[in-house]
């Protein structure tokens, strides 16, 4: 046998012990990168399981997949309740955020976001029999379920609402369900996928707040990840791959 023939011979058993593993990589490919990127994981449809023990899944899921793959990186998620989820960043635990985390000028001036993804608004949502708000000076001395650093529950307090501190979105439903609170604020998209889903809710959408509310990944200041990202983002943005993932969970291009 030659020596070429031992090489190949080589290189076929170990492909077989590992099923054709040596033979499909492709020559020279580089490494994947990993990054771990965090998210709530019950923020439906952005962040959820569809089932108990199904995989995660959900808009900011895909979208983070989607990016990760064009940047050349493969992703290790943890799952996080919403009020851990900067600490967790600041801590290092993760590296990145992907959970439909608004852009606000505090927020810049901690951390680096990439473009946005999402651009979206907000909204004040009470039971459907609740007549009380008509417009949003209407939500003053009211209850508002609320998660402790969301930005929802700064524009609960900027109403003059009184907020009972929640988990996440889900819990802040429940609660206005169950009447132990008056009200919730919420990104507009998530209220109307969760109203969609749940049509014996007896929730509704009683007014919307002025202006645009933009979300994007975000990452500390000094991340070496945040450049690739950001680029990978605006090229799939700019081909209408995130709009594609968008029409999928929303019916229409929420990148706009």
């Amino acid at each position: 046998m030659t020596k070429k023939i031992q090489v190949a011979a080589a290189t076929f058993a170990i492909a077989a012990l590992f099923g054709g593993a040596v033979a499909s990589a492709p020559a020279n490919a580089a490494p994947l990168k990993t990054i771990t990127i965090a998210t709530e994981g019950n923020y439906s449809p952005f962040s959820y399981h569809a089932t108990p023990n199904g995989p995660l899944t959900g808009y900011d899921i895909e979208v983070a997949k989607a990016v990760a793959a064009k940047a050349g990186y493969k992703i290790n998620f943890k799952e996080t309740t919403w009020d851990g989820i900067f600490a967790g960043l600041e801590a290092k635990r993760w590296d990145a955020i992907a959970n439909q985390v608004t852009v606000t000028d505090a927020r810049r001036a901690k951390y680096v976001f990439t473009v946005p993804y999402t651009v979206s608004n907000e909204v004040v949502v009470t039971l459907k029999s609740d007549t009380r708000v008509k417009t949003l000076a209407d939500v003053k001395g009211l209850s508002a379920a609320q998660t402790a650093t969301s930005n929802h529950r700064a524009e609960a307090e900027k109403l003059g609402a009184v907020v009972d501190v929640v988990p996440g979105f889900v819990e802040s439903l429940a609660l206005l369900t169950a009447k132990r609170v008056d009200v919730t604020l919420n990104d507009r998209l998530a209220v109307l996928e969760y109203l969609s889903t749940n049509k014996s809710s007896n929730l509704k959408i009683a007014a919307t707040l002025p202006g645009d509310s933009k979300q994007a990944i975000v990452f500390l200041k000094e991340s070496k990840h945040a450049a690739p990202f950001n680029k990978a983002l605006v090229a799939l943005i700019k081909s209408g791959a995130i709009a594609k993932i968008s029409k999928k969970y929303f019916g229409e291009d929420v990148t706009k």
